[in-house]
């Protein structure tokens, strides 16, 4: 794992220098987002106790690099009323292989003293299409997980393709979270996405994991998720 570490660092940096020479000939540009789901699923365990989220984001983006903030309601039976994320990373290609390699800060708003509930992530994918299908892999990694868990690894694999002469697409994914001081898992997700315009889009999902009641508190049962994003 050390090696693995010092790898994405290492190449992190020279992505880095690469995406900041590119950038001084680029205008940022700005991409808003607002949306509501029946539910807000998270590597699928609902963060809302099985209710409605409202989020809303801003993305940037400038040459190769990114930014962005994105802010969700949460509930964890605690108080903790809500979520926002903070990322930024990179996003060269090399053939037909697409990179994002960046890094995440989730926090959390209201939580109670001592929850230690904020963390950072590490975050590596790829992704390369094959004829109607896109297909990609990631990989996340956190050294002191949501609630000082310890080291997390997540591991994902992940499908889409679009129904030609529609404006369908099916995807899906299947990942594996793995925490030093908690309970590991496998989750699942299938959905069926519908662009109404080039500005609002519709998805239907189903979530599962492979950890049932007693584990997860009902949390991380199979459930079907509704949601609508507009984005301008």
């Amino acid at each position: 794992m050390r090696t693995l570490k010092i790898a994405l660092a290492a190449a992190v940096g020279s992505l880095a220098l690469a995406g900041a020479a590119q950038a001084q000939d680029e205008s940022p540009k700005f991409a808003f987002n607002v949306g509501a789901a029946t539910d807000y699923v998270f590597r699928g365990l609902s963060q809302t106790d099985e209710d409605p989220q409202v989020f809303g984001g801003v993305d940037m983006t400038m040459g190769l690099g990114y930014a962005g903030v994105w802010v969700s309601n949460v509930d964890f039976g605690n108080g903790t009323d809500a979520e926002f994320d903070l990322y930024a990373g990179l996003k060269p290609t090399a053939g037909p292989v697409s990179f994002d390699i960046g890094i995440i800060y989730y926090g959390y708003v209201d939580q109670p003293s001592g929850s230690h509930e904020d963390y950072f992530e590490g975050k590596v994918a790829a992704s390369v299409p094959a004829g109607p299908a896109t297909l990609g892999a990631a990989v996340y990694y956190s050294p002191e997980f949501f609630g000082k868990t310890g080291d997390a690894w997540y591991y994902e694999a992940n499908a889409a393709v679009t129904i030609p002469d529609t404006k369908f697409t099916i995807n899906g994914a299947i990942g594996r979270q793995e925490v030093e001081k908690a309970f590991d898992y496998t989750t699942w997700n299938v959905g069926l996405g519908y662009a109404l315009t080039d500005h609002i889009s519709f998805d239907v999902r189903y979530w599962d994991t492979n950890k049932g009641n007693a584990v997860t508190g009902g949390l991380g049962d199979s459930r079907v998720v509704g949601g609508i994003k507009l984005v301008f």
